[in-house]
């Protein structure tokens, strides 16, 4: 039985519709991501579950006792709390049994013998409901909480007061996850959290967390290690993809290329029609053609299939920069120390024109300062740096104070992108595509930048700086006000070729969006704050899976010099870390296939217990299923129905999902 229902939602702000016939249920311990461009309505649809909105129209329900914590982006705590004190917050209850226990026990050390039998009594009552409660243990819960969301011991007695505001955002979280509701809602959580914070997060609420979870998240790599189906809001509507973040992708893109197949379709019936109206409008066929011009208007009303977005791509002619020589910026045996505490230790790098450096570390290590240094606006204690005298250097700063706050998007845009090699600037028309490249469409394009929210202005900065023609492009946790399709828009951008739109120079990206860095980045900085560091050749994903064998080697600096002093970009990403069994082939026992679903059979997988057989005539058989949906779609008379056409492409995502599935269990067979 679902524990929170949305039956026929709508809302609206004014004239502007967010939610148009919401149908949505959640189930006890379900995990679901909620995705959608800003401004959807996906904070709005965590309102109204939360019980602090009301719908226009419609009905939200709730299963009789389930509790609702729902974290917002500015979460209210209490100033006067210490930070230790907000979080212990979750267990008031069992604050008041402590309490009321100790005066118990203060009254039974003189009891007379009246009363003693109703004090024990009392006692018993409050040890039990104290044990049910989680009892002592709660301490241990609470700092283990704590640590996991980034505290550390010596800031447990900080007055919330004194907390800056992302460190008051994770406290609010840490009290949320503590209270253990019936339904979790969780709106951007990750905005605050280091890397270390989000894998943290990742496993408690994959494996630690019982009860069900909606969450809005820009963190794909949270998205996929959590949740069990996406929710993405377009248009007021709502659509569900089952799987996680990754399996939505795919799912949305076939979905795209099958809607982008009837519109094509849908385009060349308009254009017959159009064609055959144009001709006898005026001659003895014109009433037919009268009636077609009526039916074709009401076709476009009512049947018409939009061009998905997804088929819109960068394709955009951008000014080059000018070539740097061998080297964009090298650093040598250089130190940075602030009072006793020591950021850099002998620290080497060198990077090469179009590399792509991402740096990664917790909050407060320094990578901020090392840009500074890097860039020449922070002096180092010790070493030698250098840097081209050709360097033309885009940075992204997280903040933009700089900007002309009356200019509209496409008018900055084309007075931030330097002139071409003959003098001439940016067209409007080229302006405004890149802004469009950067998904400001239509009237957006002419919003004031003094306008815009922070991730819109974000975007606008990007943009400049990606076409501005720089040789390093140095951008500092760019991602932290962008939605996802803003993100995937960035990536796009940084890792396409340059003939393609993308960006043709060297890289550095400080961030923690680990998507992104594994999507543009092929070498990884790792500091600690403490002088470590370690520079590792290869994506941030192959980085990670490192850490996660056990296998990272904690190079001296002295050799870690020389390594990064000697090393260029890996040979082959293919064979980077890759460790492969030395074991021939032939030599290995050999099993049948009953032998092998007996021994790798898994309770937790349906599929593993169903025989080769069985297995290959259901995968023949979701395949036939596809193929008539398709043969469907491909009928006119479907496609000029749109219910039908929706209710269709729902179905082909569903068996998609299916074949999918006996898809992995087949290949998973051939691998043993």
């Amino acid at each position: 039985m679902p524990i929170a229902t949305l039956t026929n939602v709508r809302f609206g702000h004014g004239t502007r519709l967010l939610l148009d016939g919401v149908v949505l249920s959640i189930e006890p311990g379900e995990k679901i991501g909620l995705v959608g461009r800003n401004g959807c309505g996906k904070s709005t649809l965590m309102r109204l579950l939360a019980g602090q909105a009301k719908p226009d129209a419609g009905s939200v329900g709730l299963q009789r006792g389930c509790r609702v914590g729902f974290l917002t982006q500015d979460p209210t705590i209490e100033p006067t709390d210490t930070l230790r004190e907000a979080a212990a917050r979750a267990f008031t209850r069992l604050s008041e049994i402590r309490h009321e226990l100790e005066q118990v026990y203060d009254q039974l050390s003189h009891a007379t013998a009246d009363d003693l039998d109703r004090l024990l009594t009392r006692q018993a009552a409050l040890d039990a409901e104290f044990e049910r409660g989680g009892g002592y243990a709660v301490d241990h819960k609470i700092d283990a909480v704590l640590h996991g969301l980034g505290f550390i011991d010596a800031q447990f007695s900080t007055l919330v007061s004194k907390l800056s505001g992302g460190q008051r955002a994770r406290a609010g979280l840490a009290r949320l996850l503590l209270e253990e509701p019936d339904l979790l809602l969780l709106d951007e959580p990750t905005n605050h959290l280091d890397i270390e914070g989000r894998r943290w997060l990742e496993d408690f609420l994959a494996d630690e967390f019982p009860g069900a979870v909606v969450v809005v998240s820009h963190d794909r790599w949270l998205l996929d290690r959590v949740v069990s189906r996406i929710v993405e809001i377009h248009d007021a509507s709502i659509r569900e993809y089952p799987g996680n973040y990754a399996d939505f992708t795919i799912l949305r893109r076939e979905r795209a290329l099958t809607q982008q197949r009837i519109h094509e379709k849908q385009q060349d019936k308009i254009g017959r029609e159009e064609a055959y109206i144009a001709r006898y409008k005026a001659g003895q066929r014109a009433r037919q053609a009268k009636g077609r011009a009526t039916r074709l208007e009401r076709f476009q009303r009512d049947n018409l299939v939009e061009r998905p977005v997804d088929f819109d791509v960068m394709r955009l002619e951008l000014p080059r920069a000018e070539r740097v020589g061998d080297i964009v910026v090298s650093a040598h045996d250089v130190s940075k120390a602030f009072g006793e505490r020591v950021l850099l230790r002998d620290f080497e790098i060198t990077l090469k024109p179009g590399d792509r450096l991402g740096v990664v570390g917790a909050n407060g290590t320094g990578k901020t300062t090392l840009l500074r240094i890097l860039m020449g606006d922070e002096k180092p204690d010790k070493g030698v740096l250098k840097r081209s005298p050709r360097l033309s250097v885009g940075w992204y700063r997280q903040t933009h104070d700089h900007l002309d706050k009356t200019q509209e998007v496409w008018t900055y845009l084309q007075m931030t992108v330097p002139p071409r090699a003959n003098g001439v600037r940016l067209s409007e028309q080229e302006a405004r595509d890149l802004a469009g490249a950067f998904l400001f469409s239509g009237r957006a394009q002419e919003s004031l930048l003094g306008s815009l929210s922070g991730g819109e202005r974000a975007r606008a900065v990007l943009a400049g700086l990606v076409a501005g023609a720089h040789n390093l492009l140095i951008l500092d946790e760019p991602s932290n006000h962008l939605d996802i399709p803003s993100a995937e828009r960035l990536e796009q951008a940084l890792s396409l070729p340059p003939d393609e739109g993308g960006y043709d120079g060297t890289l550095i990206l400080v961030s923690h969006d680990r998507a992104l860095l594994t999507a543009t980045c092929d070498q990884i900085l790792s500091i600690d704050g403490d002088g470590k560091w370690q520079l590792f050749q290869g994506t941030y994903a192959e980085f990670d899976a490192q850490r996660i064998r056990g296998e990272s080697t904690k190079t001296p600096p002295a050799e870690s010099a020389k390594a990064t002093t000697d090393s260029a970009k890996p040979q082959s990403k293919a064979t980077t870390n890759l460790k492969v069994s030395t074991v021939p082939k032939a030599s290995r026992p050999r099993t049948t296939s009953s032998d092998r679903i007996k021994r790798t059979a898994d309770p937790r997988n349906p599929l593993s217990r169903l025989d080769q057989t069985e297995l290959e005539n259901n995968l023949q058989n979701v395949n036939a299923r596809l193929a008539k949906i398709d043969e469907q779609l491909g009928d006119p008379a479907v496609y000029a129905d749109r219910k039908k056409t929706n209710t269709l492409l729902d179905d082909r995502t569903l068996v998609e999902r299916e074949k999918s599935k006996y898809e992995e269990e087949w290949l998973r067979r051939a691998a043993d």
